[in-house]
């Protein structure tokens, strides 16, 4: 099959192609099938002149750790299939040293490409791969975006048995607890995949989505659930798009012709339907390993992130997975290859460096990704930003949060605000400010990839581009913009700014309240069939569902993302406020409805856990007065948010709960001794009353709480505060007292 036919067309033969007539592939060849077209417009406008699946991300091409996961796991067979930029994708892997098919070295016994030119769905190069007959057994089906180092044999293992005892059980979703995982791979999750899941098998009995933008958060569950001695529901899984499939998959695709997504078509329409196809469909969660989809900027941000702090080890940039890197780590955490020149007086704090780029004197580069044969200039400030081969960032420029595709242009003295996306060979003038709204998105090309005429008010004189607009849709049956939750994920700043968010939505915050779980960390609430009573009928929304069961999967969400957000801005090594978190963490809270006592756990944890850091040798082995101070006052603003969000209210009883939140977070800290804990908890108490956040009555309420002293841990924090809160009865009887004598 020739390279250049479009439906049908394969652009590369297998080593070991199958003769007609020869005997059917045997059933224990692992077979995998990648996507490399999503059919989404989420990473325009880098999309319009490369896929999706090579775009770089922390140096290496998005699609490399797609197929390194796929060879780790013992894939044998692997089929691409194409849709745009098919040439792109094919010529990549063609030239690859590891991939080509014809390579000695390529972990894989063959690789086939296949184009379908007509195709506008998933569901498309599903149906035409059931076609094809091309899979003789189970086939692993991923995104060509996926970044994981999750091994499947256990999955394989439990999907095989699961065959074998009944031929109907066709696929196996492999998910990813989220948990309180350090990562942030499940920050940017804008659609909440809702999972009802038979915790005694892993059988998935009826999928939903949620997003922030819907009209209603509630979802239906299906009366029959209920028909089952138990089910979880479950939203605190990540959902990468692994799944292992058999044949009968594909044949379900083709039966329904209007599938066209794998989540929200065909897998909800499958298990609505069971009874009528009689397939099963199990999921495989796990707890450890990395997992997650580049798909969304905010996910890409996200995963980068990610690599940098190691997570998705081996796939970090020093194992040099692409043919010709030579990256190193430094001992301060970076990664530079050869040819890096890093003039005196600069800076580069953990971050990736790729070959002859050179940064000039004065210049800092934190927490970024940079590209090959760059050329920083002098007093430039890089932050939290993607900058891809050959661009140029003159003298005096600053650029926050961003990213810069290939040969781009920053002018000298020029500021590139947080969320800019700067496409192909875009040029900013010198001296030019962009502001940030809207959102600066600047291409060369149009949606339809016309050229652009330069917009000089925007790029100043002698620059290239305009703001790139996204079509507008043609389906007059589709949700208005500020109803779809996509107008999330073509950013790479989450934000909840601007959006008409419906009266329904915003009011449901409030109800969360009465159904916090507390501390616990329990991520499933379980119904055991014959102990609904009277209130079975409340069963069919996720409002009732945490009023029975207890727990609330979009809080024990919302408090991770929650937390490692507000670490990360008390770790950093800058003098910005604490502005940019409070807008990130308030954006998070109504993301997730997350009630008050959710925030306010989220808080004291994020402040228990620097200041325990601060305790540390690597930290400076700070004394706990020490820790506690810095932990609150190093960031300007910080107190005043603890104040406002965290305790959020006056009166005793509310600086009481703040105050057992501490406690209880501080017990939480991973080895963090009883007594060392209850040193620290003292001091910031202490801290907090000189701040004028708690009151001696709010600590004192706390002390009289029984809560504070429900088990033996907590009794033994508790005791150490004991000198603090005496000191506090007796200035309060000297006042009183001291009132007295005035009288």
């Amino acid at each position: 099959m020739s390279s250049k036919q479009s439906k049908g067309g394969a652009a590369a033969k297998a080593k070991k192609p199958t003769k007609a007539g020869t005997e059917e592939k045997r059933e224990d060849v692992l077979q995998a099938v990648v996507l490399a077209d999503s059919f989404q417009d989420r990473f325009k406008p880098f999309t319009l002149e490369k896929p999706r699946c090579l775009l770089p991300l922390a140096g290496v091409p998005i699609i490399e750790y797609t197929l390194e996961f796929l060879a780790s796991n013992g894939v044998q067979e692997a089929f691409i299939y194409c849709g745009t930029h098919s040439e792109e994708v094919e010529t990549y892997i063609h030239d690859s040293p590891r991939w080509s098919p014809t390579s000695i070295i390529s972990p894989f016994t063959s690789l086939d490409f296949i184009r379908v030119s007509d195709a506008t769905s998933v569901g498309d190069f599903l149906r035409d791969l059931d076609k094809r007959n091309l899979m003789s057994g189970d086939f692993i089906l991923v995104h060509g975006d996926l970044v994981a180092n999750i091994p499947l044999d256990e999955a394989l293992t439990k999907h095989r048995e699961r065959r074998e005892a009944n031929r109907d059980a066709c696929m196996t979703m492999v998910l990813r607890e989220i948990g309180e995982q350090p990562h942030r791979a499940a920050k940017a999750r804008v659609i909440t995949p809702i999972f009802a899941v038979e915790p005694s098998t892993g059988r998935c009995l009826q999928y939903d989505e949620m997003h922030p933008l819907q009209e209603d958060h509630y979802a239906n569950l299906d009366p029959a659930l209920f028909e089952y001695p138990e089910f979880e529901l479950r939203s605190d899984l990540a959902d990468c798009g692994i799944d292992i499939c058999t044949p009968e998959v594909l044949a379900l695709w083709s039966e329904s012709f209007d599938y066209e997504l794998p989540r929200k078509n065909f897998l909800h329409g499958v298990l609505k339907d069971w009874e009528l196809n009689g397939k099963l469909i199990y999921t495989e969660i796990v707890d450890k390993g990395y997992a997650a989809r580049a798909s969304n900027l905010q996910m890409y941000d996200c995963i980068s992130r990610d690599i940098l702090e190691r997570w998705t080890f081996p796939y970090v940039p020093d194992t040099n997975l692409v043919h010709g890197q030579s990256f190193k780590r430094t001992r301060e955490g970076s990664c530079l290859e050869d040819g890096v020149i890093i003039t005196r007086g600069s800076k580069v704090i953990k971050s990736v460096l790729g070959r002859s780029t050179t940064v000039g004197a004065g210049s800092t580069v934190t927490k970024s990704v940079i590209g090959r044969r760059c050329k920083i200039g002098k007093n430039v400030t890089i932050k939290n930003s993607y900058v891809w081969d050959d661009a140029v960032i003159s003298d005096g420029s600053s650029v926050v949060h961003s990213i810069l595709a290939n040969s781009v242009t920053v002018g000298e003295g020029s500021q590139i605000p947080a969320g800019s996306l700067l496409s192909y060979k875009v040029r900013v003038g010198d001296g030019i400010s962009l502001k940030p709204d809207p959102t600066p998105r600047i291409s060369l090309f149009d949606h339809g990839r016309h050229p652009v005429v330069a917009d000089t008010s925007l790029v100043g004189e002698g620059g290239k581009g305009a703001l790139y607009h996204e079509a507008l849709g043609g389906d007059d049956d589709s949700d208005d913009e500020e109803a779809d939750p996509a107008i999330l994920q073509t950013t790479l700043l989450y934000s909840l700014e601007n959006l008409n968010l419906s009266s329904s939505s915003i009011s449901t915050l409030a109800s969360t309240d009465d159904f916090e779980s507390g501390d616990g960390d329990s991520h499933a609430g379980s119904y055991a069939a014959g102990n609904f009573g009277e209130g079975r009928s409340r069963l069919s929304s996720f409002a009732s569902y945490d009023s029975a069961a207890g727990a609330s999967k979009s809080s024990d969400a919302f408090h991770s993302d929650a937390v490692h957000g507000l670490l990360d801005a008390l770790r950093a090594d800058d003098s910005e406020d604490f502005d940019s978190a409070k807008l990130e963490f308030m954006g998070l809270r109504l993301a997730n409805n997350a009630s008050d006592s959710s925030m306010r756990r989220a808080i004291a944890v994020a402040f228990v856990r620097r200041a325990s850091e601060l305790l540390s040798p690597e930290n400076g082995r700070l004394e706990p007065t020490k820790a506690a101070e810095t932990s609150f006052v190093s960031k300007r603003g910080a107190v005043k948010f603890i104040k406002e969000v965290g305790v959020g209210g006056e009166g005793p009883a509310i600086q009481a709960e703040f105050a057992l939140a501490l406690q209880k977070a501080l017990l939480g800290v991973k080895g963090l001794e009883v007594s060392r804990a209850g040193a620290l908890l003292a001091a910031m108490l202490q801290q907090l009353y000189n701040l004028d956040v708690l009151e001696e009555e709010g600590i004192l309420a706390w002390w009289g709480d029984k809560r504070a002293s429900e088990n033996e841990n907590l009794s033994n924090v508790k005791e150490k505060c004991r000198v603090l809160v005496e000191w506090l009865e007796n200035a309060d009887e000297e006042e009183s007292d001291e009132d007295d004598d005035s009288d």
